[in-house]
């Protein structure tokens, strides 16, 4: 049995209410909660909030809300991990689910396909992975990345790099944002997500945009434009 489990508290700071804030046209939380179903990997899907308003809108697109989360994992310091981690140990505790596997799966992934949460269960089963989850590689090589001094002064991080071809460097990337599926012993240990026994599942650039801030949101709604379009 498979478990999809998506975290939101309601104490967005930078976009406030961006869980249930509408983006093209629904909820936003809506579209994990419609794609996890689509993608038919899982028997159980939940929503882990300490919000009421939250837990509504959830339940009106078919999520469960088994617990409320508790105020220690409601704040900004709180981990992915920990929270599933509390999610995973209620389930089994009180929730009567027992599988070996479960997918968190973040509010703001208005992007996100059912053919790649499908891809990282195949990739968890099949490699014996602790964790797979979505990744996207950078636009522009890391090794010719640049800081600037309070002056506004250039230095490369790399200065060694300057005269190696873009082609021989090697790509770097990046998390995704989107998903991440895990063994539930992983879950429950608390293991770094990005370690040795991870796998990425590679996804292209244009369908990548985390959503943390006001200018991510409106690159979003922009992507979201151009995607109906075509």
């Amino acid at each position: 049995m498979t478990l999809a489990i998506i975290p939101a508290r309601g104490g967005s700071k930078r976009i406030p209410r961006k869980n249930i804030k509408l983006f093209n046209g629904k909820p936003m939380i809506a579209h994990s909660i419609l794609v996890a179903q689509h993608s038919g990997c899982f028997e159980r899907i939940i929503v882990s909030t300490d919000d009421d308003e939250i837990a509504q809108i959830a339940q009106q697109y078919g999520a469960e809300v088994p617990f409320t989360r508790p105020a220690e994992l409601s704040d900004d310091f709180a981990t992915t991990g920990a929270v599933i981690a509390h999610a995973v140990d209620f389930m089994q505790k009180q929730g009567g689910w027992h599988g070996d596997i479960a997918c968190c799966i973040y509010a703001t992934a208005p992007f996100i396909q059912a053919v790649d949460l499908q891809i990282g269960a195949t990739k968890l089963r099949e490699t014996g992975a602790d964790f797979t989850f979505s990744v996207t590689d950078y636009a522009f090589p890391i090794q010719r990345a640049l800081k600037l001094d309070d002056a506004g002064e250039v230095a490369m991080f790399q200065p060694e790099m300057f005269a190696v071809r873009s082609q021989d460097l090697a790509t770097a990337w990046h998390d995704a944002g989107q998903f991440y599926w895990g063994k539930t012993s992983a879950w429950l240990a608390q293991k770094p997500i990005f370690n040795s026994k991870s796998v990425g599942v590679k996804l292209p650039r244009y369908r990548v945009q985390d959503i943390d801030t006001p200018d991510d949101w409106e690159r979003a709604a922009l992507l979201a434009k151009i995607f109906q379009a075509a």
